[in-house]
């Protein structure tokens, strides 16, 4: 790390502004992506970017991706700026909000008693790249004004809760770029300054340093950049990156990426391309389309951050302004007292950083922070071999023994297979070395076993509390580096139960292997 020579200066209503401009900005750019949120994968979003009347009054309040931030805001409130990575684990563990991909699994791994260290690792958390990190990063840039070393210290004890690698270091580079926006407004310079906290030659970095060469070669057209990314680098391992049943895709990749590298470069595209203009940043963002309400809310917040509110376009603000004072779902944060909490911190921080007040000025002694340290890669030439869902015509290499019933969704979908029964198993072959089976976590649920080509290799307790009941993203099996070639694995309905299970019921769904390596722990 290396911290600035010079000092920059804001006014205390300056500060507070940019506070409350990245909040609103960010609250804002969730709603213009939640109604398209995956409806174009592998496509450009063409629809409309009207704001749909229910989007600030009921959907709002109910994202993830602020709820999340707001949570772990409140960890800050209530432990201040050296809260220890336990505190923030202690959302996961306590809060009664959904979570999915690398939040779900990493909280299935907190409540098995997996370290908050590691529940974010791969070798547990089969979702290590995705985007979730990312997603609930902003409150750190927000409170580390112009303080990049600050920004990854934090980074480091919450991004590693959930997520490991390029997972990571989307979160790390978007904290980053958030403190480094509180004095800088070119988006070049952005980048390039917020690049240093993530190692040179990670994915995301070399992803990032493509984006600038082809931004640089064509700054005025967005669509041929999308479509050079989309060409080279969306390939998406997660389990679920299966959009399409087999009978459409095959054994190839889907077109669906929820990994945080691939999306944060529809978060940096918009910035870009942009040009400095806030409803043309998150426009374009949404119409990269995936995960548009995740991204646009990331592109907002960051944007609201160089504008600060008062500079913001009106619309965004009488949109807003009537649910600046309501709290976030499962928390007791608004836009309003999220600020202002945010803003006390901030001020914490910068104290605690070199800096001083002068009278209505606020100094800040600016760092430069440059990554230091081993490089993480959760995968290694990870690839999808073997693809089985639950619809009997589409897999009928899953061999149901006993008395399983199948569970559908409320629109007549297969959803899962249950049963209770002490004994019943489900048995498949399968190639590779890498195998994933997914769970529903109910209160009803019990004890199930992996075996693996006759050996018991896994024991897991599918029990839930009532208010998380059907986590329909759990795993039930992530068993990592067997040999390579074909195995058989076995998953069997134990009949026992945690005391506060209500059944010792399994339930079990689509089954993933790879070819490839998976990171252990060191």
């Amino acid at each position: 790390m290396k911290n600035s020579n010079k000092y920059f200066a804001l006014s205390k209503s300056s500060l507070r502004d940019k506070i409350l401009g990245a909040w609103v900005g960010k609250s804002y750019g969730a709603i213009m992506g939640e109604p398209m949120e995956f409806d174009a994968q592998g496509e450009i979003y063409e629809g409309s970017l009207d704001i749909h009347p229910d989007a600030p009054k009921i959907w709002l309040h109910n994202e993830d991706d602020l709820y999340t931030n707001m949570a772990f805001l409140e960890i800050l409130r209530d432990h201040g700026l050296h809260a220890t990575q336990d505190n923030f684990a202690d959302v996961f563990r306590k809060k009664d909000f959904m979570l999915w991909h690398a939040n779900g699994q990493a909280r299935q791994n907190l409540l098995e008693g997996i370290p908050p260290g590691l529940s974010g690792h791969p070798y547990y958390n089969p979702h290590a790249d995705d985007i979730d990190f990312q997603i609930e990063c902003d409150f750190i840039g927000i409170i580390s004004p112009g303080l990049s070393e600050s920004s990854q210290k934090i980074s480091d004890k919450v991004g590693h809760i959930m997520n490991f690698g390029d997972g990571y270091y989307a979160g790390a580079f978007l904290a980053a770029l958030y403190s480094h926006a509180y004095l800088d407004n070119n988006i070049v310079d952005l980048i390039s300054k917020s690049l240093k906290v993530i190692p040179h030659n990670c994915k995301y970095s070399v992803m990032i340093k493509k984006l600038l060469e082809w931004y640089d070669e064509d700054p005025d057209n967005w669509r041929i950049t999308w479509k050079k990314f989309e060409e080279e680098y969306n390939k998406d391992l997660c389990p679920w990156a299966k959009s399409d049943p087999p009978s459409k895709q095959g054994n190839k990749i889907g077109l669906f990426n929820i990994q945080g590298h691939f999306n944060g470069i529809y978060i940096l595209i918009g910035l870009l391309y942009g040009k400095g203009d806030f409803l043309e940043s998150i426009k374009i963002c949404t119409r990269c389309g995936q995960d548009t309400d995740s991204n646009v809310a990331n592109c907002g917040g960051v944007m609201g951050v160089i504008y600060g509110y008062e500079m913001l376009p009106e619309t965004v603000k009488s949109e807003l302004l009537p649910y600046m004072g309501r709290d976030y779902n499962y928390t007791s944060l608004s836009i309003n007292s999220a600020t202002d909490l945010s803003y006390e911190l901030a001020i914490k921080n910068i104290m605690e950083n070199g800096g001083k007040i002068d009278s209505d000025k606020i100094i800040i002694k600016p760092q430069i922070y440059n990554f230091s340290g081993e490089l993480e890669v959760s995968f290694s030439n990870l690839q999808f071999q073997d693809i089985y869902t639950i619809e009997p015509d589409l897999s009928p290499e899953l061999k149901w023994h006993g008395d399983w019933k199948l569970t559908t969704d409320h629109k007549g979908r297969p959803r899962f297979y249950s049963s209770n029964q002490a004994g019943d198993y489900l048995e498949a072959e399968f190639s590779g070395n890498c195998i994933f089976v997914q769970g529903n976590q109910q209160y009803k649920s019990g004890i199930l076993e992996v075996f693996i080509d006759g050996e018991l290799v896994q024991t897991r307790d599918m029990y839930v509390r009532k208010e998380l009941n059907n986590s329909a993203q759990s795993t039930a099996a992530w068993v990592t580096n067997l040999a390579d070639g074909e195995h058989t694995i076995k998953i069997m309905v134990t009949g026992r139960c945690a005391s506060d299970a209500t059944d010792t019921d399994i339930s079990l769904g689509r089954i993933i292997s790879y070819t490839g390596r998976v990171s252990v722990p060191s």
